[in-house]
């Protein structure tokens, strides 16, 4: 287990999100989506109030290079504002419900980004220079008298202070008649899926003005509804393939070639529910909140409640591996319906090389799982338990009888600190865990 008993006990450094103070949490500050982009040199975080701030991986300093880079801002933007639907008298939040970066094809990098109802296409770009000499206008911006114009200059570009811009390239809405919880660049680079609760559109990436409705599960009369779409994702090779799950627990793969409209699957995907577990809270709990294709593309990792779950997509009846993330709240759940918590969308992501993968909890604690040896370790992500550059004590949780002196008793967990949203660089051993307001960042040990 050293592999990952080490791994990721080194704290880079906690980011107080957008400069907020630890004392003060406003809403607007939560963070909602974590995405690294395919190189993993950039990091782009959105939240509650729209933004999305950009952190850039430094170079190694010559001083130490023992020590990897870390990650500064790089950017930060407003996406989304809060807009008014008043045909429906429906507020639409500013919220950042999703962001995916594009590959890179040139200097400037390209991200979307999602809220409920619109999704935009942004364009986050480097200036060191600026043109200086223009015949027509002074070097202060005022139009010149044509008539005292005797020469003609050649203007010259001049360096300046380096100045990083994001302007929005494509808008893409009115698509969407429920809130939007997926979206995924497709495999070709030119097209890419958004869902909602009860449909899937599918978008180029030049056009806005009109999407094709792939999957649409909305019954005639929606009394007769009995499940929507939790989560969608494109195949990281096949363009023609995509999967969608649902709050029943089934994930259903599909394949664009077969018929224009996709609401006949070509696999279907479910585990057989033991009767014996059967509970009335059986069907909240296996709903699935995130589904991720492995890097590979022979795997597919799912998210319910209590569990993580992955997929051979060669085999449908059941999953080849299941993790249990936090078994010891099964006790818990009229509670946890109580207080809401039980409808928490958690998300999941693999490592580089699919041998591992990571996904949240409660307490801000976080799980990860490595496929090779079944073993597994429970971290924290805090400030108290949290200094730049020190190491992480892997943490247990108490399910009752002797409580052990490193141990936490299950009674005594925070529900209101949760990791929702993890994101796995895609080369390194270097991981970002959102807690709240709050963006750590931890790399493996260095010896």
């Amino acid at each position: 287990m050293n592999l990952y008993i080490n791994c990721f006990n080194r704290f880079m450094g906690c980011l107080g999100y957008l400069l907020n103070s630890a004392l003060s949490l406003f809403p607007a500050d939560i963070i909602s989506t974590v995405e690294f982009n395919y190189s993993g040199e950039l990091l782009a975080t959105g939240d509650k109030g729209g933004r999305v701030v950009i952190f850039q991986h430094e170079q190694e300093s010559k001083n130490r290079p023992h020590l990897r880079g870390e990650y500064n801002v790089y950017s930060t933007f407003q996406s989304h504002e809060p807009e008014f639907d008043y045909l429906k008298s429906l507020e639409i939040e500013e919220k950042i419900n999703k962001i995916r970066w594009l590959p890179q094809q040139n200097a400037a990098h390209f991200l979307l980004s999602t809220n409920d109802k619109t999704i935009k296409l942004w364009k986050i770009s480097e200036r060191d220079k600026r043109a200086e000499g223009y015949n027509l206008k002074d070097e202060d911006g005022r139009l010149r008298d044509p008539f005292r114009i005797t020469s003609l200059r050649v203007p010259v570009l001049m360096p300046m202070d380096l100045m990083v811009e994001a302007s929005p390239r494509r808008i893409f809405a009115n698509a969407h008649t429920y809130h939007i919880n997926s979206i995924s660049v497709n495999s070709d680079h030119e097209t890419y899926l958004s869902a909602d609760d009860l449909r899937i559109n599918l978008w180029h990436l030049e056009i806005t003005d009109r999407s094709f409705n792939i999957v649409d599960i909305k019954p005639a009369n929606m009394e007769e509804l009995t499940e929507v779409i939790t989560a969608a994702e494109c195949h990281p090779h096949q363009c023609n393939v995509f999967v969608y799950s649902s709050s029943k627990g089934t994930i259903r793969l599909c394949d664009m070639r077969a018929a224009a409209l996709c609401d006949r699957h070509s696999k279907f995907f479910e585990e057989p529910e033991d009767p014996s577990s059967r509970s009335f809270f059986s069907e909240i709990i296996s709903s699935i909140s995130d589904v991720k294709f492995s890097h590979s593309g022979r795997y597919m990792m799912t998210r319910d409640y209590l569990s993580v779950k992955v997929w051979d997509l060669n085999m449908e009846n059941r999953p080849v591996e299941t993790y249990q993330v936090h078994e010891y709240l099964r006790s818990k759940l009229c509670s946890l319906y109580e207080n809401d918590c039980i409808f928490d969308k958690f998300e999941c992501c693999w490592n580089g090389s699919d041998s591992a993968i990571m996904t949240g909890s409660y307490n801000n604690f976080f799980r990860m799982f490595d496929r090779n040896t079944r073993r597994d370790i429970t971290l924290e992500a805090s400030r108290e338990s949290s200094k730049p550059r020190a190491t992480l004590k892997p943490r247990k949780v108490s399910t009752g009888g002797k409580r052990k002196k490193d141990e936490i008793s299950v009674d005594s967990l925070d529900f209101n600190k949760k990791i929702l949203h993890t994101a796995w660089h895609p080369k390194d051993n270097v991981i970002a865990v959102a807690a709240t307001n709050n963006l750590y960042i931890f790399q493996d040990k260095i010896n």
